[in-house]
C-alpha cells in the first residue's frame, strides 16, 4: 500500500485498501490493495498480482527496472550474482543449520534428568507444555562444551560455530566451549521464520548476567529482529475485525510467552534492547499504530521516554505508536497470572496516543506557572516537532 499509494489514491477499508482503477476510467472504486497478501486487485480491468507488477503494468517498465526502483525506494541495492554472492548465501545456510541443530539440542536437554532444573523454573513461571513445544524452549546444560560435542559429532566444525555465535574463543586461543550454559534457552527466528540466533535466562541468581542473547554474527542483527514477530504478526491478520490487530510490544521474552498463553498471541519484544529504527519500521509493516507495553513503574516509564524520542524523526502520516502502562509493580506476565487476559485487555484499550505521553513528560518535567515558563515550554515543543522529517 505505501508504494502503490504513491501512484493511485487508496483509502483504507477494513484490512485492505480501495480506489479507483488506474487501468480504467472507472466511478466506482474496485481497485483493492491487500498488505497481508502482498497483492492488489483491479476487478474493473481484470488486472492482479504482485507489487513488481502493479509496476510494470503502471509506469510500463521492464522487470528489472521494476525491482531496481523498488530496491532504490528500499535504499537497498540488486543483489549480483557472483561467486561471493553464492558463497556467502551458502555459508548463511549453513550457519542456519547450525542453529537449527543447537535448537533441538537445547529442546532435547529440556526433557532429560539436567533440565529439570529448567522445567521447574517454566512450572513456576505457569508456562504449560505444550508452551513450551510452540516457542521450541530448550535448556543449555553447565558442561563446558556439551553442544560444541554434540554439533562436533554432527559435522560441524568449531570455528564455524564460533561464526554462528555458538562458542565462544578465547583470546589466548585455546579450546573453544559453549557460550549457553546452565540457561533457559528461547530461540530467535528470522523473517523467514528460520532460527538465526537464541537468548538465554541465567537460572542461578548470582550470574552475572542474567540475560545473554547471541552476539552479531552473519545472519543475526539484534536491531532488526523482534522475538515472535512472524507468529504475531500471522496471529493478529487472523484476528476478527471487532479486535484490536495492532501488535504488541512487551520488554522481555516472557511477556510475549505469558500473553500467548492466554490467548493474546500478537506479542512481540526486542532482543534486551531498546527499540531501533528498523523495529519501528518492522513493526509498522504489519500495523499502523503499534502499542508499547510499559512495567508500571518509573523504569518503565523512562523507556516509553526513550522511545518516544527515537520515533519522533521517523513519524508517518498514519504510522505513530500507542503506549499501554501496567499497573505499579507490575508487568504483563504478573497481570495476566494474577488478574487475566481480560484485565491486560482492558490496559491495552486504554493506550495513550503518542502525543499525549509526550506531552505528559514535557509538561511534568517543567513549572508552568508564568507566561515565560509557558512560552519556554511552547519553544521546546517546537523544537521536538523540528525532529519530525514528514512535513505533516
Amino acid at each position: 500500500s505505501d508504494v502503490i499509494g504513491r501512484h493511485v489514491k487508496i483509502q483504507k477499508q477494513g484490512r485492505e485498501w480501495r480506489g479507483l482503477s488506474p487501468f480504467t476510467n472507472e466511478k466506482t472504486p474496485s481497485f483493492y490493495v491487500n498488505d497481508e497478501k502482498a497483492r492488489y486487485f483491479d476487478f474493473s480491468s481484470g488486472k492482479s498480482g504482485d507489487i513488481v507488477g502493479f509496476l510494470m503494468d503502471c509506469q510500463k517498465l521492464t522487470f528489472i527496472e521494476a525491482v531496481t526502483r523498488l530496491a532504490e525506494e528500499a535504499g537497498m541495492e540488486v543483489p549480483k550474482d557472483s561467486p561471493e554472492d553464492r558463497h556467502r548465501e551458502q555459508k548463511a545456510l549453513g550457519l542456519i543449520e547450525a542453529c537449527a541443530a543447537a535448537a533441538k539440542f537445547f529442546q532435547d536437554s529440556l526433557q532429560r534428568i539436567e533440565g529439570r532444573k529448567a522445567r521447574d523454573y517454566l512450572e513456576m513461571r505457569q508456562v504449560p507444555e505444550p508452551l513450551q513445544g510452540a516457542f521450541q524452549l530448550g535448556y543449555a546444560p553447565g558442561n563446558r562444551t556439551a553442544l560444541k560435542d554434540y554439533l562436533i559429532n554432527k559435522g560441524f566444525k568449531p570455528g564455524f560455530l564460533v561464526e554462528a555465535g555458538l562458542l565462544i574463543q578465547p583470546e589466548d586461543s585455546g579450546a573453544a566451549y559453549d557460550r549457553f550454559r546452565d540457561r533457559l534457552m528461547f530461540p530467535i527466528h528470522d523473517a523467514r521464520d528460520r532460527i538465526i540466533a537464541f537468548g538465554g535466562r541465567a537460572l542461578e541468581k548470582n550470574v552475572q548476567a542474567k540475560y545473554l542473547n547471541s552476539p552479531e554474527t552473519p545472519i543475526f542483527h539484534k536491531g532488526n529482529i523482534l522475538y515472535n514477530y512472524m507468529n504475531a504478526r500471522r496471529f493478529a491478520a487472523d484476528l476478527p475485525p471487532a479486535e484490536s490487530s495492532q501488535l504488541i510490544v512487551c520488554e522481555r521474552y516472557m511477556d510475549v510467552i505469558a500473553l500467548a498463553g492466554a490467548g493474546i498471541g500478537h506479542a512481540v519484544a526486542p532482543l534486551g534492547t531498546a527499540l531501533t529504527e528498523n523495529h519501528i519500521k518492522l513493526l509498522w509493516r504489519a500495523c499502523d499504530e503499534p502499542v508499547l507495553c510499559f512495567d508500571g513503574d518509573r523504569a518503565g516509564r523512562q523507556a516509553a521516554y526513550r522511545s518516544i524520542d527515537r520515533v519522533l524523526p521517523e513519524l508517518k502520516p498514519g504510522k505513530s505508536l500507542r503506549f499501554a502502562f501496567m499497573p505499579e509493580g507490575q508487568d504483563p506476565d504478573d497481570l495476566v497470572k494474577s488478574k487475566g487476559a481480560g484485565t491486560l485487555r482492558e490496559v491495552l484499550s486504554r493506550a495513550q496516543p503518542l502525543a499525549d505521553v509526550l506531552w505528559d513528560r514535557e509538561g511534568q518535567a517543567r513549572e508552568l506557572t508564568t507566561p515565560e515558563r509557558r512560552a519556554a515550554f511552547r519553544s521546546h515543543l517546537r523544537n521536538l516537532v523540528k525532529g519530525i522529517a514528514d512535513k505533516d
